[in-house]
């Protein structure tokens, strides 16, 4: 007696991103919440002092709960105020423009290189006014921007520098790890899809100690002393003075625990997004695509895969919406975008005049680019499904 042939199962679903968490995390978390300690306390002081040492060049790391406050702060800290400019990238998620209008000053976008995606450093000096405080550029993808550049520009025209390194853990410029070069702030993301993850935070780092001291002061309220201090101290300790509008966006401890083990692996899960990215370049290199640009002109410098974005051409055989939907119906492999330019945002259409018309390269890129998995814990059969889906429909 025959039997019906069984329909093969279908694959499961793989994610754009997961992060990994390790049972060092899970244990560190466990024994933060044993002992009585989850806001800022012992964990993070651990967290910060290891994190600058990670970036080194005799930096300070003040500790935030997201890239987003810690932007907010760093122009603040730099005297960023009502009135006044900051020039960054329209490639971007809105919080690296918005942090500038929470303190009352307006973004001034400027359009991005066709072949980085990073922020085109040529178009800067013709977007600075006598009200430009500050630049903000963005290390797309975890690719440095021309920070020699960047920063010649600023020192000429004595603009503040604050990096968005959201993406950029580890990443290196021209032998310096981002994060120690001379720009005024660099600020990191630990969100749950970044290099590493502490659930939600991320980290302030600066060589300016009066930039630190006022950041410290500005994420908790505007306290002056160290509130740590206050609750471990043995002598009465409870007088404190407000002496600023500061902000709550301090890092707790069960998130520092996340992230101390994740930052002694940084390195590894670099390395292991590295093996990813070689496997795809040699695997799409036929393909009617752009494919990323690894560190141009410096073999100094450390890309640090965060994303892999590809841009599909005019001539493939489906359009960048198509492509989407395809691996994820047919092959159940999730894909983003990244990024929705600022310029075709209701908000930001709103807030600074702009319109799609804006900023032909960062539009022209976002309609063509897919980003592809890119994370630690896909295996080589993983890698091989992503492969062949993408090559079977851009073939």
């Amino acid at each position: 007696m025959s039997h019906p042939e069984k329909k093969p199962e279908a694959a499961p679903f793989m994610p754009f991103a997961l992060p990994e968490i390790g049972e060092e995390e899970i244990a560190g978390v466990v024994e933060c919440m044993r002992s009585g300690w989850l806001t800022s306390g012992p964990r993070v002081r651990e967290f910060e002092k290891k994190f600058a040492e990670f970036i080194g060049g005799n930096v300070e790391a003040v500790s935030i709960n997201s890239a987003t406050a810690g932007l907010t702060i760093a122009l603040e800290a730099c005297g960023v105020g009502v009135g006044d400019e900051v020039i960054t990238t329209p490639y971007t998620f809105s919080a690296s423009a918005m942090s500038a209008v929470y303190l009352g000053a307006t973004p001034v976008l400027v359009d991005i290189d066709p072949i980085t995606m990073n922020i085109n450093p040529d178009l800067i000096e013709a977007a600075i006014t006598p009200r430009t405080r500050a630049i903000i550029p963005v290390h797309f993808a975890g690719l440095a921007c021309d920070m020699d550049k960047i920063i010649a520009i600023a020192r000429k025209h004595n603009l503040k520098v604050i990096e968005d390194a959201a993406h950029a853990l580890p990443c290196i410029y021209n032998g310096k790890m981002i994060g120690s070069l001379d720009s005024d702030a660099t600020i990191y993301s630990f969100y749950a899809t970044k290099t590493i993850t502490t659930g939600e935070g991320g980290m302030l780092v600066t060589k300016n100690p009066e930039i630190a001291k006022r950041a410290r002061i500005m994420r908790l309220h505007g306290i002056s002393t160290d509130v740590f201090d206050r609750y471990t101290s043995t002598k009465p300790k409870w007088f404190y003075q407000i002496t600023a509008p500061g902000f709550k966006c301090n890092m707790t401890d069960i998130a520092a625990a996340i992230g101390l083990p994740q930052l002694t692996r940084a390195d590894g899960f670099q390395k292991k997004r590295a093996y990813i990215r070689n496997k795809y370049v040699e695997a799409f290199k036929d393909l009617p695509i752009v494919l990323p640009v690894e560190n141009q002109d410096s073999p100094t410098s450390l890309h640090s895969h965060h994303l892999f974005v590809i841009r599909i051409n005019d001539n493939a055989p489906v359009s960048r919406d198509d492509f989407i939907r395809i691996m994820s119906e047919e092959y159940s492999i999730g894909c983003s975008v990244h990024f929705i330019p600022l310029n075709l945002h209701p908000f930001w259409q709103e807030k600074l005049g702009a319109d799609e018309n804006d900023f032909p390269v960062a539009v022209d890129s976002f309609k063509r680019a897919v980003s592809l998995p890119i994370y630690t814990k896909m295996t080589d059969g993983d890698i091989d499904r992503v492969i062949e889906a993408v090559n079977k429909i851009l073939s």
